[in-house]
């Protein structure tokens, strides 16, 4: 079959599919139907039809696109349709998570898999309830029990739906940390000392007794007068 016809095969399937569709699944989907009589279509053709698919619907023309997010592929609606789409589904998906959620979500996506008394001396407080959250969501799942910790605490991963949200094919596609984060610039400690022994007639201790302050340089471990 000449991909152009394969072509409105595919599309079917995406518009159909209530979640996204990977490229192994269309393959098996295309091959298993009656409409395809005997002919067994490639992995190769299925690839082909899927990029041309994509570029077709990148066409300003459209007011959605053919993507490959959240493990598969899928129709979206472009961006600037959003506000206008979101009414259809109530409060769905105009809720947006809570700081404490994402500061939750974005321990678990960059140290999964990840026990809660993990997170918790990360963030320094209870994250119980963000927890209870992002699983109601299904943007994190349980992924097992960390057998080596004592008790053995359950493990918490992202979700395909966590994917789906983000925009992402998989966890390696969230940016660096450094990429986000910029480089902090090393600030000396300044402590604060008593005065010297008035005895001590040192230049050191003369220009820490005017200026009650010594700087320690972090990376050589000396100290400096200010």
């Amino acid at each position: 079959m000449e991909i152009a016809n394969l072509i409105p095969f595919i599309e079917a399937l995406i518009f159909a599919s209530d979640k996204p569709l990977t490229t192994l699944e269309i393959l098996e989907l295309v091959n298993n139907s009656p409409d395809m009589e005997d002919e067994k279509i490639t992995l190769d053709k299925i690839e082909a039809s899927l990029d041309g698919i994509a570029e077709k619907y990148s066409a300003d023309f459209y007011p959605f696109e053919v993507k490959q997010i959240g493990g598969g592929w899928q129709f979206l609606t472009r961006k600037e349709f959003h506000a206008t789409v979101a009414q259809l589904n109530g409060d769905k998906y105009l809720k947006k998570l809570s700081a404490a959620s994402l500061e939750t979500l974005a321990i678990i996506a960059y140290k999964q898999p990840v026990t809660k008394g993990e997170i918790e001396s990360i963030r320094g407080v209870s994250c119980d309830y963000s927890v209870q959250k992002l699983l109601e969501k299904e943007l994190i799942i349980i992924s097992g029990r960390n057998e080596k910790a004592p008790g053995q605490p359950l493990l918490y991963s992202t979700s395909k739906n966590f994917m789906d949200y983000f925009g992402i094919n998989s966890a390696e596609e969230l940016p660096k940390i450094k990429e986000v984060i910029p480089d902090q610039a090393i600030e000396p400690t300044v402590l604060k000392t008593p005065p010297p022994d008035e005895n001590d007639e040192t230049p050191e201790a003369l220009s820490v007794a005017e200026s009650g302050e010594l700087i320690i340089n972090k990376e050589t471990g000396e100290g400096e007068s200010n």
